[in-house]
């Protein structure tokens, strides 16, 4: 952030969305090929399995399929220390993936 938002707070939450969400989409059109129809685009995006994306919880993946566009099920619990979120316990999942 440093080299391309210079005067942009890396503590506001909203580029580390924006960078998960665009790693989502840069997958997606991958899997697409050459078939950027829209079709293709949404049958690409309803069936994502076990996707990595940066920034995100590290062990949670990224799953959808043409009946569930939730595409996170898992967080960690965290608590505020010395003016900073400190993960503790497990990695929680919802077991409907």
């Amino acid at each position: 952030m440093a080299k391309y938002l210079p005067n942009a707070n890396p503590a506001e939450s909203g580029y580390a969305t924006g960078y998960m969400f665009a790693s989502v989409l840069a997958d997606t059109l991958k899997r697409c090929g050459d078939d950027l129809t829209r079709e293709n685009i949404m049958r690409q995006a309803a069936s994502i399995k076990d996707l990595e994306v940066p920034l995100l919880v590290p062990g949670s993946r990224v799953n959808s399929t043409p009946t569930d566009f939730y595409p996170v099920k898992d967080l960690q619990m965290s608590r505020m220390e010395g003016g900073h979120w400190i993960a503790f316990g497990p990695l929680m999942s919802r077991n409907d993936r």
